[in-house]
């Protein structure tokens, strides 16, 4: 019988890596969007990617680090810190790194679901990556 409702308990090690280079936690999931944690080692900076079709917010529960945005109207680069919510419009252009002894962590919310690893296209970003291969 399947379950009424979804859930889903963080897991221990990552269940995939992503594009970028983060480790990969899957939290529930939905017809019309997934939840993952993610996780960059402390130091680590990932590599630069757009996503084609599916737009995402995040919150950062822990470490410190920043986060480079970029559209067709500019480029920012934020710190980001536990409590921080922020969003990747589709076709962002976005890539960060974690700050300090910690890793840095956040749980995001894909919309539509991911559709796996063809949705992320590499691009420039301002860091040298050191999570994912060279970029």
């Amino acid at each position: 019988m399947t379950p009424r409702f979804g859930h889903r308990q963080l897991a221990e090690g990552p269940d995939a890596i992503a594009p970028d280079g983060a480790e990969v936690r899957l939290l529930v999931a939905s017809g019309r969007g997934s939840m993952a944690h993610f996780r960059l080692p402390a130091g680590g900076v990932s590599r630069a990617v757009r996503h084609r079709s599916v737009e995402e917010l995040w919150f950062f529960v822990s470490g410190r680090g920043q986060m480079w945005r970029q559209d067709a109207g500019g480029a920012e680069t934020i710190a980001v810190f536990p409590g921080l919510s922020i969003d990747v419009p589709v076709g962002t252009a976005f890539q960060f790194r974690a700050e300090g002894e910690a890793p840095l962590e956040a749980v995001a919310v894909t919309m539509p679901p991911w559709p796996g690893a063809e949705e992320a296209e590499f691009v420039e970003g301002i860091w040298l990556p050191t999570e994912g291969g060279a970029g």
